[in-house]
This record gives structure tokens, sequence and C-alpha cells, in this order.
């Protein structure tokens, strides 16, 4: 098993679990892929009966940023709460009067309170990464510095997200955009590196003893312009003021050495890397010359930007892999996909997560969608906690991270855990209450822009018939009033379907009449295990929550694309307990 730690998954609106769940200043990591673009569908790819990728896609979600009543009291309270900063207020104030009331001010005074928030649990060493749309950047970076402070912007990252985009009349859009801030200027950070490129070491060492070391040529241990202190006075009989130059000690070269030589003089710091072997005096040399050799790790500092470069491989030093492979764009045929079109590779949230937080410290992503961020987390050892407003992201997420890692041990917070909780989802939304239901047999939903449409349907359960053959059972979730009517009319359903059997999930209970006519359907004999299914099946809520499912094949088939299994990266943490 696992070691302890925080594996949190919120289903609830992040605004409210952020204000109510989250600790201040407890969260190390802050990374957040909100959706932007208005109207937009974000689809999840369920898998057909025969296992592969559906043509049809369920909505996960629907951007709702619009100019509404809720908007409109979002930022009415952004000018009147005396606890939101007066640069935050000023701020958003000249949104509305460049902007109007437009969906671009919708997104930005949507998203505000929710920086507001982040920034208050993040630790004072913590940093947050928003990835966004270019579309959206440079509206968000103004929003972040007024929270944050424009002391605190540490990098515009450029992502490359696909390889080509064919548009006309303007160059092609293929890069995401990462704002990257910190709390403060304590924030953690692990000075993570890629590979130099081969012609890089050609031009710069010298192959020797099995190894490299740097060429002579341009080491220089000085830095332009006359110093009055140490660092300009001679030593070791050179003079830097006579050429207009003081003593600069590369910080490569700090680097390369294991004692910390900070709290030396100029002069100290020189005695002490001669000492070592890692300065070179050399008769007829004008200067001492330095002397790097390269060790395993070393590599160049990761850049703002970050783009794969195709057919590069082999141009990386003791490296097979091309440019910038680690953050790849995710292709369509990739077996990492899981369907969503905003889902994000792990390499690029494996490079954010190793940068900017430690084995055991907490990464939270309030807008989590397929869960990208959690699997990278687990896998490097770090806590996390994710928040999602649909179930059916939440659902996601937790197969994901149990293909990934089995036996994980996930808290969920937020789904029903009684009838009652049950009524108030149905109550509030009756699509994320059919989710939630189908979600506890194993079932998909059916797409929700055929609901209208969907003739007795609400989600599928499939199941292999037979090798090589696969079948799906119909299931239909009813949160009101039912009667003999609902499964007679469900009855029908599976006459007309052509399927083996049928399930109706009820919020209420059966009447014996309902059950009695149930029981006509008969039985179904699975081909592949010989197994009797009842052809129609009542089930309700009370049973699912008691851990009482239907009668199912044995053969069952989970719906969503399965994901592969990662070996986590990190030693045995520390225990955390879940923020209160």
């Amino acid at each position: 098993m696992p070691e302890e730690r925080t594996r949190v998954i919120y289903y609830r609106d992040n605004l409210d679990i952020l204000r109510a769940h989250v600790s201040t200043e407890s969260v190390d990591l802050v990374y957040l892929d909100p959706p932007f673009k208005s109207q937009q569908q974000y689809n999840l790819l369920f898998r057909t009966a025969q296992g592969e990728p559906a043509q049809a896609q369920v909505r996960a979600f629907s951007d709702t940023w619009q100019w509404n009543q809720v908007a409109r009291a979002t930022y009415d309270r952004l000018l009147e709460d005396p606890r939101v900063p007066g640069t935050v207020s000023q701020m958003i104030a000249a949104f509305y009067q460049f902007l109007g009331p437009s969906e671009m001010l919708a997104y930005l005074v949507m998203m505000t309170p929710r920086l507001l928030e982040l920034h208050h649990v993040l630790r004072h060493s913590g940093s947050l990464y928003l990835h966004c749309d270019p579309a959206a950047s440079h509206y968000l970076k103004v929003v972040l510095d007024s929270i944050f402070g424009p002391v605190n912007f540490r990098n515009e990252i450029v992502w490359r997200r696909t390889g080509a985009h064919g548009k006309s009349r303007r160059y092609a859009p293929i890069h995401d955009t990462l704002l990257f801030y910190s709390k403060s200027g304590g924030y953690k950070w692990n000075f993570t590196k890629r590979p130099y490129m081969k012609g890089h070491i050609q031009e710069y060492f010298v192959e020797e003893n099995g190894g490299y070391r740097s060429n002579y040529y341009g080491n220089m241990l000085t830095g332009s312009g006359v110093r009055h202190g140490e660092s300009g006075r001679p030593w070791r009989g050179f003079d830097p003021t006579a050429r207009r130059r003081h003593w600069a000690i590369p910080k490569a070269v700090l680097d390369d050495i294991d004692e910390d030589l900070s709290g030396l003089s100029p002069h100290q710091k020189l005695d002490r890397l001669l000492e070592l072997g890692y300065i070179k005096i050399i008769l007829e040399q004008a200067w001492p010359v330095y002397e790097r050799r390269l060790k395993p790790g070393d590599g160049q500092a990761i850049p703002d930007i970050w783009a794969f470069q195709p057919y590069t491989k082999g141009t990386l030093f003791n490296s097979d892999e091309g440019i910038d492979a680690d953050v790849r764009w995710l292709s369509p045929r990739d077996q990492e996909r899981l369907g969503y079109p905003t889902q994000k590779p792990l390499g690029l949230l494996r490079r954010i997560i190793e940068a900017s937080s430690d084995p055991g410290d907490l990464i939270l992503d309030p807008f989590c969608g397929c869960g990208t961020a959690l699997v990278a987390a687990e896998e490097l050892g770090r806590s996390w906690i994710g928040i999602d407003i649909t179930y059916l992201a939440v659902d996601v997420m937790v197969r994901r991270l149990r293909d990934h890692f089995p036996g994980l041990s996930i808290e969920i917070r937020g789904e029903p855990q009684d009838e009652e909780g049950a009524r108030a989802l149905a109550n509030k939304d009756r699509f994320q209450f059919q989710v939630w239901a189908l979600s506890r047999i194993g079932a998909q939903s059916l797409d929700p822009q055929l609901r209208g449409a969907d003739r007795g349907i609400d989600g599928y359960l499939p199941f292999q018939e037979q090798r090589g053959q696969h079948q799906r059972a119909v299931v239909q979730v009813k949160s009101g009033h039912v009667g003999v009517r609902e499964v007679r009319d469900l009855r029908g359903t599976l006459e007309r379907e052509r399927a083996p059997f049928a399930i109706l999930i009820t919020l209420e209970a059966p009447t014996e009449a309902m059950r009695r006519e149930a029981a006509e359907g008969g039985l179904y004999r699975v081909p592949a295990t010989g197994e009797e299914i009842p052809r129609v099946q009542i089930v309700t809520i009370r049973d699912l929550l008691r851990g009482n499912r239907p009668s199912v094949p044995s053969t069952q088939i989970s719906p969503v694309m399965p994901a592969q299994r990662i070996r986590r990266r990190s030693g045995r943490q520390l225990p955390l307990e879940p923020p209160e």
C-alpha cells in the first residue's frame, strides 16, 4: 500500500471549497487550467461496447462564463467588500470601463475571487502556475499582478501545445501560456535542468580521460567594470582594475562544488577554488581560468519557452530524447490520452511540480478535470487536493488514479453520503445526479446533448458477452416518482434496443407491483460465463449507498478509457493530514 498522504478530491464549486475546507497557507503549489472559451463544450471520450473510443462524446462541463446576474453580483462584491485589496477592486473597475459587460469581463470577474482565495491558501514559500489561452493571458496577468504584486511575477512560459494548426490570414496558433507567480521572494525553486545540446559540448568542452572538461577559452573569472571593494583588488598577482574589470566567479562554478562558499569574501572564494582544483593558474596565461567537469545531471537551466521539436532525436548530449520531449503535446493516438480535448500531458505537470515543490509537499488543482496534476503529484511523492464542479470529472479522475496506481486510497468529499444528500443533488442538478448514480454501478452516461431524445436510456453498462464480442445493458435513472408504468416502459426499451438486460436506478423505493413487473422480464444467460442475470432489475439509491449493487456480469468492462500503470518515483514521505 502507498504511504499515508493527503489524497482528497472535492466535488463542488472550488470557490466554496477554498473558503471552507482548505487551510490558510497550507498549500505549496497551485496549478490551474480554468476553462475559457465561452459556449465551448469540454468533452470526455467514452469507450463503446467494443472497447473503442466512442464517437459520441459526453459533455464533462460547459463553460458558463457569461455576463449575467451572478457575474454582476460578483463584480459588485469585488468593489464593495472591504476585505478585497484596493489594487484588485481598482483593477476590476478599470476592466469594466475598458471591456464593458462582456463574456471576457465575466470570465475575469469570476476568476478574480478564486485567485484571491488561492493566494490566501498558498504558503509563504508557495507558487502558482495559471495555464491559459493567449487570448486571455494578458488580462489574467494584470489580475495576478494586482493580487500577488508585480514583484512576484516570475515567468510567462510559452508551451507548444500542438504540432500544427491550419489557420488562414494569421500565423498558426500553436502555444498556450503559463503564468508563474510566487507568494513571496522566498519561494521554492529546484533549478531543474535539461540535457545540453551536443553542439554545446563540442564547442565548450574537451573530452579527456573518459569525461569532459570545460575548454579554457572564455572561462573568465572576471566581469566588466571597476569595483572599489575586495573584488577590485589584486589576487595572486592578477590585478582586475588594471583592465577595468573585477573578480566575478560564475555561478556554475560555485554550483559544481559540494561546499557552501557564500560566507567567504571574493579573495577567500578564489583561494578555496584554487585549492580544490577548480581554478588553474597557467604560466604565460594572462588570467587564471576555471575548469568545469561534466557530472551526471549537468545540463542547461530550463528556459521559459517549452517547445518540443520533432525530429531532433540524437541532438542532445547523453540523451536519446528530442528537444523538450518531456513536455511534448499529446498526439491524437497517444496512449496517455483519455479523451479530454484540453487534457495536458503528464510531462508538463511533472516539470512544474519538480521545479516548484519537494516530496511531501501539498499540490492543489482547483479545476482538475481529468486529474493530470493529481497523477503527476502522486507519481512524484507529493500530497494533493483536486476540485471539480462536475461529478463526471470526479468519476473519471478516480478511475484514472486507480488505474495508474492500483490500490490507491482516495477520499472523495462532496458526493452524496446518504439519501438526503442524493435527493439534494437531484434537486440541484438532475444530470449530475444521474452521472453520480451511474458511476455507482460502473456505467457510462449517455451524451447529455441527447437527453431530450434519449428514448428511455440514461446510460450503458458494457461487458464482454463472449470472447471477442462485447455487449451493453441499458440503464435508466429516476429521481422522482416511479411506478409500474416506468418498469413497463423499460421493458419496452429493452426489447427495442435488443439489449441483454436493463437496470432501473430509483431514488424512491419501488412498489411490490413494480418488482412483479420486473420479474416478468425473465433471465439472461451470459454466454462467456453462464451467469444468469435478471433481464429487468430495480436498484435503489439506498441499496447503492449500502454497497448493494445490481446483478451484473463478472466480465463487466470499464466504460472509461483505461490508464496505464505508473511507477512512483518518490521514496517514503512523512504522513500529512487532510486540511479541515
